[in-house]
């Protein structure tokens, strides 16, 4: 815990008014936020990689912002990164009864059933238990909270009993955003917002992550698309203003080199 400590120094003296970073001295718990967010994707393509020198180096951005959230509070009297080791080290133990209590173990399911039950009860006791959704970060991505609203709706039973009503819904608000093109604009809006959330759904009875997909996508689209660059790059001829046949034939022969999808 050595480096722990001299890290806390370092972020102290750079929080320091008149000895410190103007930079890291003008910053608060809005201005940094942003920061962690990213720090957080940035640990998840180390992972998706398979970069461990990488995601050694990420953990260690990420950690920078723990300690200048940590340091923060301090300054305003809150708590140090004392307090938040201690409060992460409650919850531990209080969400594993079966590994620091009395309790079965069970399987892996079982685990996960009882630590939603625990954190429902600590919902509860912080005044949060009014609805099933309660405690859905309204600042997650908007996949990843769609599916944590649906997966919450579904624990008290709103919810289609397999697949196939998802599919159906899909249907539904592909045809409702067809009828809508042409139209009013915040209307066409919140049917594509009912398509995407649809989506999201199908994805969840699939047990899919709709993030982990939109993104898996996004790389492979990325890649292919430079292959059609690539390609037209080696006749001497742009992107721009190819006919949409010639890039289409062009696209399928990214697709047939490169991977499903």
């Amino acid at each position: 815990m050595e480096a722990v400590d001299r890290l806390l120094q370092i972020m102290a003296r750079l929080r320091d008014p008149e000895r410190g970073c103007p930079w890291d001295v003008a910053q608060d718990f809005q201005s940094i936020a942003p920061h962690t967010i990213e720090e957080g994707y940035e640990v998840a393509d180390a992972i998706e990689r398979g970069d461990m020198d990488g995601l050694r180096d990420e953990l260690g951005d990420l950690l920078l912002q723990v300690i200048f959230h940590a340091q923060m509070a301090a300054e305003a009297g809150q708590f140090g990164l004392q307090g938040v080791a201690e409060t992460l080290e409650a919850k531990l133990v209080r969400r594993h009864p079966h590994v620091f209590g009395g309790a079965e173990g069970g399987d892996a399911e079982g685990v996960i059933r009882d630590w939603e039950a625990i954190k429902e009860q600590e919902r509860h006791e912080q005044g949060q238990g009014g609805s099933a959704l309660d405690g859905v970060a309204t600042a997650l991505p908007a996949l990843t909270r769609a599916d944590k609203l649906q997966g919450r709706a579904a624990r008290v039973g709103f919810d289609w009993p397999d697949h196939r009503g998802a599919v159906d819904k899909v249907r539904e608000e592909l045809a409702e955003v067809e009828a809508e093109v042409g139209g009013e604009p915040q209307r066409l809006e919140a049917e594509v917002g009912d398509l995407l959330f649809a989506v999201v759904n199908l994805a969840r009875h699939l047990d899919v992550d709709p993030e982990t997909a939109l993104r898996r996508a996004g790389d492979r689209f990325e890649a292919r698309f430079r292959r059609v660059e690539g390609e037209l790059s080696e006749r001497g001829e742009p992107v721009g203003g190819q006919p949409l046949e010639v890039l289409e034939a062009a696209w399928q022969r990214a697709k047939r080199g490169g991977g499903a999808g």
